[in-house]
């Protein structure tokens, strides 16, 4: 009967209730097109920010532009910074970030440790790998080839997706935000970072990443003293939309159960619970 009652907990969370704070940090893709095929499912266990922090055509990006100043990591570790200790108030926070947003995510766990619980890196980028630049192929106008660099089966990409990219990278101003992006973030590196990761942490890499190398992961996930790897098979780049259904329950699983690993069972994963904040202190559930 237990097990019956932490299915049902499971798949239909109270909804009241303070939840812990999850953080989400993209890459190169905006806030929406990261996380569309995630939020809505980590919302029934975790209280969920995504704060729109890279805007290619708004005024944060375009005003630091307009006074000379670059858009790097220390900028976007200092806004997201800012959001945590103004806006989420309730803290330490998770966070899951992916691609550029990993190099985000690592420097506020080693700057700020009093502000992160757990990580969860997907593709992480600034490893010390050669990275390629899909997004650079949209840039100039193949978009396909595009979405065949960060899909290892593109019939996974929603088609506004697609279109939305299209049409984005017709607009001048969103595609300066995007080149002066990558220009202040490219030559970023956190791999000498991960040492100093004080927290549980999960490194994800696709098997199939043809943008951040599955194998240099790898080896890097082993400088984390709280670390857990896991490949995903068959994926590329975005493991949370082309293996969303897995990648919403490990997220899940990992951020809440007291001894998490990279490679939990089934039943785990399908019987993970919310977290319940109670006196400012998180009780997690295996």
């Amino acid at each position: 009967m237990a097990d019956w009652t932490d299915l049902f907990a499971s798949l239909a969370p109270k909804p009241y209730g303070r939840r812990q704070p999850l953080i989400l940090i993209n890459g190169l893709a905006e806030q929406a097109e990261s996380w569309y095929r995630n939020r809505r499912f980590w919302g029934r266990y975790f209280d969920v920010h995504a704060p729109n922090v890279v805007l290619y055509d708004g005024p944060g990006i375009h005003g630091r532009l307009a006074t000379k100043q670059s858009i790097d990591v220390d900028y976007l570790v200092g806004e997201f910074h800012q959001y945590v200790t103004r806006f989420v108030q309730t803290q330490p926070v998770h966070l899951v970030a992916s691609s550029l947003g990993g190099k985000v995510a690592v420097e506020l766990a080693v700057r700020y440790p009093e502000l992160v619980r757990r990580l969860v890196l997907i593709c992480p980028s600034g490893l010390g790998d050669e990275e390629r630049l899909p997004i650079m192929d949209g840039v100039r106008g193949d978009t396909y080839a595009l979405v065949r660099s960060v899909f290892h089966k593109p019939k996974f990409v929603d088609r506004d997706m697609v279109k939305f990219y299209k049409a984005q990278l017709a607009n001048r101003v969103w595609k300066t935000g995007l080149l002066r992006t990558v220009r202040g973030t490219l030559d970023h590196s956190v791999r000498a970072k991960l040492a100093e990761i004080k927290q549980e942490t999960l490194l994800v890499t696709g098997q199939k990443d043809k943008i951040c190398d599955p194998k240099v992961a790898a080896v890097a996930a082993r400088d984390l003293p709280h670390g857990h790897f896991l490949e995903v098979a068959e994926c590329g780049h975005a493991p949370q939309i082309e293996k969303h259904w897995l990648i919403n329950r490990l997220v899940v699983y990992f951020l809440t159960a007291p001894k998490p690993t990279a490679n939990p069972a089934w039943p785990q994963l399908v019987f993970a619970q919310p977290s319940k904040l109670k006196n400012g202190e998180t009780e997690a559930k295996s």
